[in-house]
Order: C-alpha cells, then structure tokens, then sequence
C-alpha cells in the first residue's frame, strides 16, 4: 500500500506558521508525505518578516532534481517563489518533469504586510507559472496584482477569475477572507462557477492560512480527488 506523495517549492518560515513548515504539517496530518524545495529563507514569525535569504538557484534546481528522481510525486505545489529567476527555475523544472497537478498559490505578502515576491517578478508569475497551474489560490489583493483588476465587487471577482483561467490556469480559486461576511471563496474552471461558503472564524490567528489552503489543496489532489473536491475538502479542513 503506497502512501501518497505531495512535493512542496517554498519559503521556509521561522515562526513555523506559514511556507514550507505549514505545507509539511498539512501533508502529514492529511496522510500524504510531503519532500520539500526550500526556495529562500526567512526570519519570520507572527508579527512580520525580518529577513529573506533567497537559495541559490543551482541548490534549488538539486533539490528539485533529488525528490523527483528518487522519491517522485503525486502532486506538487509551489508558494513563495520570490524572485522572477526563482519562477523561471521552477517552471522549467515543472514542464522537465510534468509535475502534475500543480497548486500555484502566488504568495506576494506575508500576513504581516511584508512583501515576498518582488515587484518584477509578478509579470514572470502571470506568464512563465499560471499557464502551468491545475488551480492558483490568489486571495483579492494577488488577484489584482496578477489581472490588473480592481475587485470591488462580486462580478469583478468573477470576472478576475475569468482573467485568471485565459492566462492558462485550468481552475482558479479566489479566496474570500479580505471581504467581509461570511468567508466564500469562489471556484471557476472551463464549465463551472462555484461559491464555496464557510462561516467566518473571528480570530487574530490567520498566519499561513493561505499556504495550508494550497498545501490541503494538493494533499487531495495527490489522493486522486478531483480539483474541485480538492478545494472543498482543502477549505474544510481550514
């Protein structure tokens, strides 16, 4: 009996509440085994960010190389990418080895407001990474960055989500914690429309909720569950 196989390409946090710490605790409280491929480090915790290292490239395409060639993948995610070379690398090693299917959570800032994707690389996440994406989770204010888009309302969400999909991304997930009411994210692929409602949870502790949705996201995709269970299984285990 083979255990399910999701692969991580992220940010490492400190504090061990976002990046690469929360997808590795949600592949194994969800029955997947989670490798990893550390793409920068941070001095991070609740309250902000205080420092960024980024990985060399060389080390970072190693590890890629040493998971897949040796562990393999049943899915494979990718969060903080930081740099456009840092994209570049990873695409390329995605289309080398078909990691499939892919969750592109387009982390841009941190919960604290500090910025983990520079300003140049947003164009290189639109065109090198979302044409390869089985879903992207952008919360609001990413889905603007990536669309050009001011989402004020509900068809712009909608229609930000149709943006999204002709980029190439086959589903799109907007999530709806900047809104306020109830937390409804709203899933769209080629044939569907989907509000996915959950009550809010009034808390201060929302530090790497967005990489624990992604990271959910791919755990049910590594068990073979189609896209759009994925993502209703991802928000209720959130």
């Amino acid at each position: 009996m083979s255990v399910p196989r999701a692969l991580t390409s992220a940010g490492s946090d400190s504090g061990g509440g976002a990046g690469i710490q929360a997808d590795l605790k949600t592949f194994a409280a969800l029955g997947v085994y989670g490798a990893s491929v550390i793409t920068a480090i941070t001095a991070q915790n609740t309250l902000g960010v205080t420092g960024v290292l980024e990985v060399p490239l060389d080390l970072i395409a190693k590890q890629i190389d040493a998971v897949v060639t040796d562990i393999g993948f049943d899915a494979a995610k990718t969060g903080m990418l930081a740099s456009a070379p840092v994209i570049d690398l990873v695409a390329a090693k995605v289309r080398e080895y078909g990691l499939q299917p892919l969750v592109v959570d387009p982390v841009m800032v941190a919960k604290s407001g500090d910025r983990l994707l520079r300003e140049d690389a947003v164009a290189a996440l639109r065109e090198l990474l979302l044409p390869l994406a089985t879903v992207v989770t952008p919360n609001i204010p990413e889905a603007e960055a990536l669309t050009g888009r001011t989402i004020r309302s509900e068809e712009d969400r909608r229609q930000a989500a149709r943006d999204l999909l002709a980029l190439g991304a086959q589903a799109v997930v907007i999530k709806g914690g900047h809104l306020e009411g109830p937390a409804v994210d709203l899933f769209v692929d080629a044939t569907r429309l989907v509000e996915l409602t959950a009550e809010r949870v009034e808390t201060t502790s929302t530090h790497g909720t967005g990489c624990t949705f992604a990271s959910a996201i791919a755990a049910g995709l590594a068990q073979g569950m189609n896209t759009l269970e994925a993502v209703r299984e991802a928000k209720y285990y959130l």
